[in-house]
């Protein structure tokens, strides 16, 4: 009776995983496709910086964030030295520490180090939206196969945008990126249409980005410090206001 018992259980965890790996790759198609375009002009941009189809495709595999790999590619064609490199890098991620830190309250309690230390390297805007945006727990396995499909993705983008070098126009290869912003905002408006809290601080973040873009001291300092500036006020200003009230226990919302 308990080797049945067990065999269930097992079947019952394997059928989960891969429901949570298909959910994930789902949910991650439409990034990846996102993703496709946006690295396919950063492959230009490393074409004339001097990297391989090979090595764009592993540093964007690795790297996964667009202002970071602009920067660096940048800064590569001005022959900067590596701690220029690290230093761009560092600035222009930071914000995913603060994402780390958010996400990790979307993570069950039993989850090992390790799953959390390999979800936390996984996490870019778009996958961290739909990460948080999972109702109950986040397993690992969606986080994985979501991050997985869209990495993939990207480093081919990159990859292929350097073997075509400049061979498309410029303005098709924008048009193209245009459906990064618009599965973004895919991403953001059905919690802002279920929470007015997430509304509101949607609102506030559209409309002080905007303000501090064109702020006369502010607007100087990287987009990467205004987003880890703007997103410790407006969450602290939220949190204090309007506290929500975690219920989040058997996968309930």
């Amino acid at each position: 009776m308990e080797v049945t018992d067990v065999n269930n259980r097992r079947h019952t965890n394997s059928n989960t995983l891969g429901q949570d790996i298909l959910k994930g790759l789902r949910d991650g198609t439409p990034i990846a496709l996102g993703y496709f375009a946006v690295a396919f002009s950063l492959g230009i941009i490393a074409k004339k910086a001097g990297l391989t189809a090979s090595m764009g495709f592993f540093s964007s595999f690795f790297t996964r964030a667009s202002a970071g790999e602009y920067g660096v590619y940048t800064l590569v064609a001005i022959h900067a030295t590596y701690v220029e490199l690290i230093a761009m890098c560092l600035v222009t991620n930071l914000r995913y520490m603060l994402m780390s830190a958010a996400f990790s309250q979307k993570l069950a309690p039993g989850t090992s180090w390790f799953h959390r230390l390999f979800m936390a390297c996984c996490i870019t805007d778009e996958v961290f939206g739909i990460s948080v945006g999972h109702r109950g727990y986040t397993p690992p396995a969606y986080t994985y196969s979501a991050a997985l499909i869209s990495s993939l993705f990207w480093a081919s983008g990159c990859a292929i945008g350097i073997v075509a070098g400049g061979m498309l126009p410029t303005h098709i290869v924008s048009a193209l990126s245009v459906a990064l912003y618009g599965m973004f905002l895919a991403i953001i408006v059905p919690p802002a249409r279920r929470a007015p809290n997430v509304l509101y601080a949607l609102i506030a973040s559209f409309v002080l980005s905007g303000l501090c873009a064109i702020a006369p001291v502010v607007s100087e300092w990287s987009s990467g410090t205004r987003t880890i500036l703007l997103t410790l006020l407006i969450s602290s200003v939220m949190a204090w206001l309007r506290p929500f009230k975690n219920r989040e226990s058997n996968g309930t919302e």
